[in-house]
């Protein structure tokens, strides 16, 4: 590999040759050899979002040049059309505050800026990795900053666009499946009647007050911590440049991004963060609960409940010919288990701010980006793959149902609660059907209990 010397401000670096980065992020790279998780693709181009957002506010407030700023602007429009990713290397362990990964964006920007103007890799003029990129900014802003437009871009274009599809399909399958009975479970024992449709239906309303959490708590992203600059006073900014620099970054996502009230909070604390990840383990757990309900639904297929069939994607056994198994269910489960851990990483770095700084960006952002990309895949796939392709197993459904013994509970207003479980023990004790017992201790006649144990009737309130 060939390699030039590039300069900061601790002297000189060797630089392969070909990088568009410079000498911090060689230096990271060397530093910083902890493990193998980059910075996410998606924070990367936030964070080329905001860069170009931030020369255009300077240039129409006057203080950089319509030439840098072209330039500055044609290397911004590269990167976010998915050129130049392997240029983006640094690890999530690294600095708390993001300042290498800030520098590796400034000096990509920077050298491929240098090379449309006719000049080198590596060079440093006409455009400044620190003077003009970095203009009226400090890591200690603009990390956070690009945290929230990742954040805001992943949750809107991703994640809700696929909760949204996945809850769709419950409310579908709550109304296809609205008339069919079928026993109800509590402590996984046998319980009164429900329809399909109305276990479908619960789904659903969990997946949109989950989807209604997030849309309540999303505000709290769209304030961007830019323009605070070092300690959030935006010392060597322009005091419209906050405003100004977020109306831009709102103009290129299409998100409502505004500027953050108090920028001291937005840097020293990261209470969105861990706001917007609490509404994630929220959804965390009403997928772990809706999976697991499913693969239930569907266990056997002569051993378990097998009410329902769900499709069979993939052989499951390497050794037993013909096994299916639930994976869509174990995979979302999976992701929920890793999405609560997350939160909890989460929760304990954001709790860490010290006075005007919180040092734990980069972990904060790689567990909220995490959480929000594998729900993402994850509902999306189950969606697809297993919630559309639900279908009722009728004959199993009606075995269930009709030798329930909390039918039993539709005779209670009849007979009393104590004989209601008399009947009951009995039944179950003797092998025998509630009816049979019902004849045999001469509680009521054939055609009383025919009329009152009808499971299409124990589906609502009822006294009569």
């Amino acid at each position: 590999m060939e390699f030039r010397t590039d300069h900061d401000s601790l002297g000189p670096v060797k630089v392969p040759k070909e990088a568009y980065y410079g000498a911090q992020t060689q230096r990271s790279l060397e530093n910083f050899p902890i493990g193998d998780e980059s910075m996410p693709q998606s924070f990367i181009r936030a964070f080329v979002i905001i860069k170009q957002a931030a020369a255009l506010a300077n240039n129409k407030l006057g203080l950089l040049s319509d030439e840098n700023t072209r330039l500055i602007s044609a290397a911004c429009e590269e990167i976010l059309e998915g050129k130049f990713k392997n240029q983006f290397p640094l690890k999530i362990w690294q600095t708390g505050s993001g300042t290498q990964t800030n520098m590796n964006v400034n000096e990509v920007i920077a050298s491929r800026a240098n090379e449309i103007a006719g000049g080198a890799r590596g060079d440093k003029s006409p455009v400044h990795p620190n003077d003009h990129v970095n203009m009226s900014q400090s890591t200690n802003d603009i990390f956070p900053t690009a945290m929230h437009v990742s954040v805001a871009c992943e949750m809107s274009f991703r994640l809700m666009p696929n909760l949204a599809n996945l809850a769709q399909t419950f409310e579908g399958l709550a109304e296809k499946f609205k008339n069919l009975v079928k026993m109800g479970r509590t402590h996984l024992q046998d319980a009164t009647p429900v329809t399909l449709g109305q276990e479908m239906g619960a789904y659903a309303s969990q997946l949109r007050a989950c989807e209604k959490a997030i849309k309540i708590n999303l505000p709290f992203i769209y304030e961007l911590a830019m323009g605070g600059t070092a300690v959030g006073t935006g010392l060597n900014s322009h005091p419209d440049y906050a405003a100004l620099g977020a109306s831009l970054v709102a103009q290129k996502t299409g998100l409502p991004f505004v500027s953050a009230p108090n920028k001291f909070a937005a840097m020293a604390a990261h209470d969105a963060c861990v706001l917007i990840s609490g509404t994630l383990t929220m959804l965390a757990v009403a997928l772990m609960k809706i999976a697991n309900d499913i693969r239930w639904l569907a266990s056997g297929p002569r051993g378990g409940l097998g009410e329902i069939t769900i499709a069979e994607n993939e052989p499951g056994s390497s050794i037993m010919p013909g096994k299916v198994n639930p994976t869509q269910s174990e995979a979302l489960t999976m992701v929920c288990c890793q999405v609560m851990g997350n939160n909890t990483a989460l929760s304990l770095a954001s709790s860490q701010g010290n006075f005007e700084l919180n040092v734990f960006k980069p972990v904060i952002m790689k567990n909220l980006i995490n959480s929000i990309d594998l729900l993402a895949d994850a509902i999306k796939s189950f969606d697809l793959k297993c919630a559309q392709t639900i279908s009722p197993n009728l004959e199993r459904i009606d075995e269930l149902k009709n030798r329930s013994l909390m039918l039993v509970t539709a005779l209670t207003p009849y007979i009393g609660y104590d004989k209601a479980a008399l009947v009951a023990k009995k039944a179950h004790k003797e092998h025998k059907t509630l009816k049979e017992v019902c004849l045999e201790l001469k509680l009521m006649t054939a055609a009383e209990f025919d009329d009152r144990v009808r499971p299409e009737n124990m589906l609502g309130p009822s006294m009569s």
